[in-house]
């Protein structure tokens, strides 16, 4: 997932992107931008953040993104979880208070790759301080 992150060229979708700037979802969205990253914003609420399209499923966005990260409460990922394993995407990551125990196995019966205790605007910091 490191390796995914330091490419710059690997999009990330974030599940859970949201307009309000009080929200993990908001602020998760513009630090990735300001980094460089290409965030595909995905929520069923909104319908563009920062001038940027919002998708309303991951499986809306036409190029398979890299990373798959979220930030919604993990009954809600769980689900876009298994739905999304069964159509054939593999690199998730889940922000602090949205990964549970249910969906590490899971993804581990699925043999998928994710991070779930990683705050990814702080590694993709780290990163890019070396």
């Amino acid at each position: 997932m490191i390796e995914l992150l330091k490419d710059k060229h690997n999009s990330i979708a974030l599940i859970g992107a949201s307009n309000d700037h009080n929200k993990y979802g908001y602020k998760i969205f513009l630090d990735l931008q300001n980094k460089g990253h290409e965030v595909l914003p995905v929520n069923t609420k909104e319908k563009e953040i920062q001038g940027c399209k919002v998708y309303r499923d991951v499986k809306d966005i036409p190029e398979c993104p890299s990373i798959i990260n979220f930030v919604v409460p993990p009954h809600i990922g769980i689900e876009i979880t298994k739905d999304l394993v069964e159509h054939g995407f593999d690199n998730f990551w889940y922000q602090p208070g949205a990964e549970s125990k249910e969906i590490s196995e899971f993804l581990d019966l699925k043999n998928k790759n994710y991070f779930d205790d990683k705050c990814i605007m702080v590694v993709a910091g780290l990163i890019d301080s070396y």
